[in-house]
């Protein structure tokens, strides 16, 4: 059997102890050399989505006790539970994007889609546009240090955990939150929360539990009472709140990031021209402008 992958997280630390998954994030991911050779996946305490990265690998993998061959192909999947590992055989070097999801959201997941008791099944070999868009954006979060801060993704985790459900019943799952919204005194509760904790690096958990739901039904619920997802609605009010500092003045620009909840300077600027179509030294030169006219 082949050794552990260097970035993997030993035993004695992976999140298979109840409270570091309690403290973990709803969603990570690790990109991980698969070695040549006999290679048994690292068992982890959360459910793992491996996707394939670069050129095809013929491969042979056990599975259901009996042993099987096929080829990986770039962005393809293979699931493997909480728990459990799978045994690969490969004739040359791989490299796999990990998505690890906590096992309490997919419960929740299926609790909330009524698809109770529904556990995530193993898979092999699967391709699916969604997941790879899912993976590719949880590669290009992690790559630049999450710019987009923990609530975005946790919205891709629930994503992941729903199209998961989804593939694996075959059906559309049920949504018992369509048409409704989040009444109007728990929204402004968390709209209230978001104010007060906006330069705390906020999650979609925590967000949930102030308005008293589950993070799957709060995510519908709020986006049906606003009109725009969680992690869209924060990065509106950081916007609104870094814009109103910068014409303040009196601070500087990382300063003024910091106290909006953006990860540093560059993030906010990033998300001030998307938002605004100006840049943070745009609107101070402006700033500056209106008052000197003023005098």
């Amino acid at each position: 059997m082949s050794d552990r992958p260097a970035c993997y997280p030993p035993p004695s630390t992976a999140l298979s102890a109840r409270t570091a998954a309690d403290r973990a994030p709803l969603l990570d991911v690790l990109t991980s050399p698969v070695p040549q050779g006999v290679f048994d996946s690292p068992v982890d305490g959360r459910h793992v989505l491996c996707l394939h990265l670069g050129t095809p690998v013929p491969v042979s993998y056990r599975a259901d006790g009996h042993q099987r061959s096929g080829v990986r192909l770039h962005g393809q999947y293979c699931v493997v539970p909480a728990g459990s590992s799978t045994r690969w055989v490969l004739s040359q070097p791989a490299r796999s994007l990990l998505l690890r999801l906590t096992p309490s959201l997919w419960q929740d997941t299926a609790q909330s889609t009524h698809a109770r008791g529904a556990g995530l099944a193993p898979a092999i070999h699967v391709r699916d546009p969604q997941i790879e868009r899912i993976g590719w954006m949880m590669q290009a979060e992690e790559h630049d240090a999450y710019p987009s801060g923990r609530l975005f993704a946790d919205s891709l985790a629930t994503a992941l955990a729903a199209r998961l459900l989804t593939l694996q019943s075959r059906r559309p799952p049920h949504d018992d939150t369509r048409g409704r919204a989040l009444p109007a005194w728990r929204l402004r509760r968390v709209q209230e929360y978001v104010e007060a904790h906006l330069d705390e690096p906020l999650s979609l958990l925590e967000l949930a539990a102030v308005a008293g739901y589950s993070g799957s039904h709060f995510k519908a619920l709020f986006k049906q009472a606003t009109g725009v997802a969680v992690h869209q609605y924060v990065l509106q009010r950081r916007v609104e709140r870094a814009r109103v500092l910068l014409l303040q003045g009196g601070q500087r620009i990382g300063d003024i990031a910091l106290a909006a909840g953006f990860s540093h300077a560059s993030h906010m600027a990033r998300c001030l021209r998307r938002v605004l179509g100006q840049s943070p030294s745009e609107l101070m030169r402006d700033a500056a402008d209106a008052g000197r006219i003023v005098h």
